[in-house]
């Protein structure tokens, strides 16, 4: 893959991706992926990222139906990051909210988070038994 050849991976074979709403312009998350990711998703045109913790792939929303399909990817000029602007259906962020950036810093009031949640991230990710 052609792209592939203009990205600069890091030492663990991931590149940062920043995701971006792409009506709104809001950044909703960050992920990590290997080139097994990026193909996955350019190939289903659906978000899929590299768990740095499970060290497997995943597909945004596989579970919660809060899917991420790209509209565009974009590189910077070193080729080591990625920013990619997605239609997303739900929320981005796994403790409810649309996106992961919720809390800002104000130097007067510390950390406030500045957004509602948008759904119940037990009902969405309660374990099946």
């Amino acid at each position: 893959m052609l792209l592939l050849k203009k990205l600069q991976f890091d030492s663990n074979n991931l590149i940062p991706a920043i995701i971006q709403d792409d009506q709104t312009g809001e950044v909703l998350m960050l992920g990590y992926m290997n080139p097994e990711a990026l193909k996955t998703t350019i190939d289903k045109g659906k978000v899929c990222f590299y768990s740095r913790s499970r060290k497997q792939l995943w597909v945004k929303g596989e579970n919660s139906g809060h899917i991420q399909t790209v509209k565009e990817i974009r590189y910077d000029c070193d080729g080591d990051a990625l920013l990619i602007k997605v239609e997303q259906k739900g929320g981005a962020c796994h403790l409810g909210y649309k996106s992961c950036f919720f809390t800002k810093y104000e130097s007067r009031k510390g950390s406030v988070i500045d957004q509602n949640k948008i759904f119940n991230p037990d009902d969405v990710y309660r374990k099946k038994e």
